[in-house]
């Protein structure tokens, strides 16, 4: 999920992620659901300026045990030589370039439509700072296939600098009426989640054919919850695959810049409240006074002109009733 959240550790000592000996598509583990399909994949991973994660990514997916896997690197305007080197290192990988960049919905949804029109029955949205386990997409095709309103899943990702200890467990709730989220870190039986977090995620094609790509208004942030929360509207489910696990380094794309994220965070989280909450213009308004007023009490007047500065681009942004399908 991309949003303004605190994320904190879980009590429960998860199973260490450990890329050599997770379960294979069939599974080994009691907690697998079983799959004798395999539908086309097609997983998209977005690049801009990080050359080095993709490649280390790709180099993870060598390992990947789904038979159907169709790989698409998306390069996202990158301004170094991010696409010679992914070439050098990577011939094999299919690379479209967007020429500018598009923002994570624009690059993903550049990805989604190739793969559309090639075929995919269901694409997988991994953060090119993600490193999945052999077995995480079989854990994922199998958890989708295993019901037919399911429209997307998402992994249990790890901290990969702590590989025991879990960053995000699948998704959220979403305080639609201040604008929180925060990922949880616990196990919830999927009806529990809003929305999904976007680092690891399987979106099927007829959820795609139905409720229309992620929403290019969002530049960097809260689109996955935008999108997850639209499929709720409609319908679909979402759901956890808790054998399909990710190391994560998280904020790759920002660097963990606090001043960079509260501009992008402010802008999408206003217009995610313009677009579900029941409330808007209070919605938006206890957002700002929330944002504000946590950084004048911090003495943190450099965010509160990035959220300020977040609050001009929304402002400035792709009108509400814009969507994007096809």
């Amino acid at each position: 999920m991309h949003n303004d959240q605190k994320l904190t550790s879980s009590s429960i000592a998860p199973i260490a992620l450990g890329l050599e000996t997770d379960s294979v598509c069939l599974g080994t583990s009691e907690n697998t659901i079983e799959t004798k399909s395999h539908p086309p994949v097609s997983c998209i991973v977005l690049n801009w300026n990080g050359w080095a994660d993709t490649i280390e990514c790709l180099d993870t997916l060598k390992k990947c045990r789904y038979p159907r896997l169709t790989i698409i690197v998306v390069d996202n305007g990158s301004t170094d030589d991010s696409v010679a080197r992914i070439k050098a290192a990577r011939p094999d990988i299919l690379i479209l370039e967007s020429g500018n960049n598009l923002g994570f919905s624009g690059g993903n949804n550049i990805g989604i439509r190739h793969a559309l029109d090639n075929g995919a029955d269901y694409f997988w949205l991994l953060n090119n700072d993600a490193r999945p386990a052999p077995g995480a997409l079989c854990a994922l095709v199998a958890k989708a296939d295993s019901e037919e309103r399911i429209g997307a899943v998402a992994s249990i990702c790890y901290y990969a600098d702590e590989p025991s200890k879990v960053q995000a467990w699948a998704g959220s709730r979403v305080n639609l009426w201040v604008g929180y989220g925060r990922l949880c870190t616990e196990p919830h039986k999927d009806d529990w989640f809003h929305s999904l977090n976007g680092t690891s995620m399987l979106v099927s094609r007829a959820a795609i054919e139905h409720v229309g790509l992620l929403d290019e208004g969002f530049f960097l942030y809260w689109e996955d919850t935008e999108f997850c929360l639209r499929l709720r509207e409609k319908g679909w489910r979402i759901a956890a695959a808790p054998d399909s696990r990710v190391l994560h380094k998280v904020n790759a794309s920002t660097g963990g810049n606090k001043i960079v994220l509260d501009r992008y965070q402010t802008t999408s989280g206003l217009r995610l409240l313009r677009l579900h909450s029941p409330a808007p213009n209070l919605a938006q308004f206890l957002f700002l006074a929330v944002r504000f007023t946590r950084r004048i009490l911090r003495l943190e007047f450099a965010r509160c002109k990035a959220v300020w500065a977040g609050f001009q681009d929304y402002r400035q942004m792709h009108p509400v009733g814009q969507r994007t399908n096809r």
